[in-house]
């Protein structure tokens, strides 16, 4: 299953020790240097070879260490499995969104430029252009395995209310006043993507609340909006975003991602698994549903296994059939759009994918944009699909554990 659309916070005892290693210890005062008898040689036993020198790790010195697999290698539009029979006139709508973005860096100018220009509705002129003003990167893990693990989210629906009361007592929340945000980026480039979320006690930051934490002492009157199943509401924060049908009027709003209480997210089906009560290969999200039903008495504990909380914010649905914002800025296409590592792959980019469907060997080829991240997104070949709303996408995004290749396209 998936996780959170969102970059992963930086842990407050990482910042710690990254701050105490830029302190420099005061020089030690000079000793008296002392006179020390000779050490004779120890005599050589001609019955003994001693050992040859050996490199870092216990590798041999004589051994070169081979260096890291890159992550992307430039391939030829040939290599791409079922380049030439998928429909690109579905993608091309998320491309020139993706564009709207990428239009600003230098990079992207020229393809983005000469997009409106192409037919949108001429496959063949839409594969030229892509073949012109591009080249695939065949994407690989450090240990150059080209195959990582696809997963799929979708955008729920949720029944709620504005004020709590009958079937409505869990709390959808806003943004609490007392989260702090620190871009860690801003004091070192090298933890880009990277944000310490914590609140203020005097002049310290420390880490905000654990979801068991929330759950105990409730964040009265940062409540967004009442829903009627705290199971939905947890799958709702894993999604990132969804829709709440409200009582009251029977409008429906948007919940979108807001922020993150600064916890890692964990995966409460790896826990069930090492708990023995689910099999490795039988975790999704209705399997964890299911577990849910059979032991009322245990949904908190196992809920309370993710210490992370998402936090939203309300938006209006003038169109009901365009897509949540992923990280991107812009909507979401069903089945064209992924959430990736955007610390390896270019947020907004092209991404050819090759798996198949959920529980199937059914193959999935198509061409999708990088257009929003995940907590638990992470690494070159590793991507989560977007189903889009509905009964139907919930249904695929929860089955949704393939073996696939990814590809990402760069301007030439």
């Amino acid at each position: 299953m998936q996780t959170i659309r969102r970059s992963v916070p930086a842990s407050l005892s990482f910042v710690a020790l990254l701050l105490a290693a830029c302190g420099t210890p005061p020089p030690a005062p000079p000793m008296q240097a002392q006179p020390r008898p000779p050490v004779p040689e120890p005599a050589k036993r001609p019955d003994i070879v001693m050992p040859p020198p050996v490199g870092p790790v216990g590798i041999p010195a004589d051994v070169p260490v081979p260096p890291p697999v890159p992550p992307m290698t430039p391939v030829s539009f040939d290599a791409l499995p079922g380049w030439q029979q998928d429909d690109l006139r579905q993608a091309w709508p998320a491309f020139m969104a993706s564009c709207r973005v990428l239009a600003r860096k230098p990079q992207w100018t020229t393809p983005c430029a000469v997009a409106p220009a192409v037919d949108a509705v001429d496959n063949a002129a839409i594969r030229r252009y892509f073949e012109t003003y591009f080249v695939p990167h065949r994407m690989r893990m450090p240990d150059g395995a080209d195959t990582g693990l696809i997963t799929g989210y979708y955008e729920p629906m949720l029944r709620g209310a504005r004020k709590r009361g009958g079937p409505f007592q869990t709390p959808l929340y806003r943004v609490p006043d007392d989260l702090v945000t620190v871009d860690l980026a801003s004091v070192y480039p090298s933890l880009k993507n990277m944000r310490l979320r914590g609140r203020l006690v005097g002049k310290t930051v420390v880490p905000y609340s654990t979801r068991a934490e929330i759950e105990r002492a409730p964040l009265s009157g940062k409540e967004l909006v009442w829903v009627d199943d705290p199971v939905e509401a947890f799958f709702l924060e894993v999604q990132g975003s969804g829709r709440v049908r409200l009582d009251e009027t029977g409008e429906t709003v948007r919940i979108a991602f807001a922020d993150q209480n600064g916890h890692p997210y964990k995966v409460i089906g790896r826990w069930l698994v090492e708990q023995g009560e689910l099999p490795a290969d039988g975790v999704s999200a209705q399997s964890i549903k299911a577990w849910i039903a059979a032991n009322p008495a245990r949904r908190q504990e196992l809920l309370n296994v993710n210490p992370s909380t998402i936090f939203f914010r309300e938006e209006g649905l003038p169109d009901p059939g365009v897509g949540p914002k992923g990280a991107l800025g812009v909507p979401l296409t069903p089945e064209r759009s992924v959430a990736v590592d955007p610390s390896i792959v270019p947020l907004g980019a092209p991404l050819y994918l090759a798996t198949t469907h959920p529980a199937s060997a059914a193959p999935i080829q198509r061409l999708m944009m990088a257009q929003d991240t995940g907590g638990a997104i992470r690494g070159a070949v590793r991507a989560d699909y977007f189903f889009g709303f509905g009964a139907n996408a919930a249904e695929y995004a929860g089955r949704m554990k393939q073996r696939g290749s990814t590809w990402v396209l760069l301007p030439k």
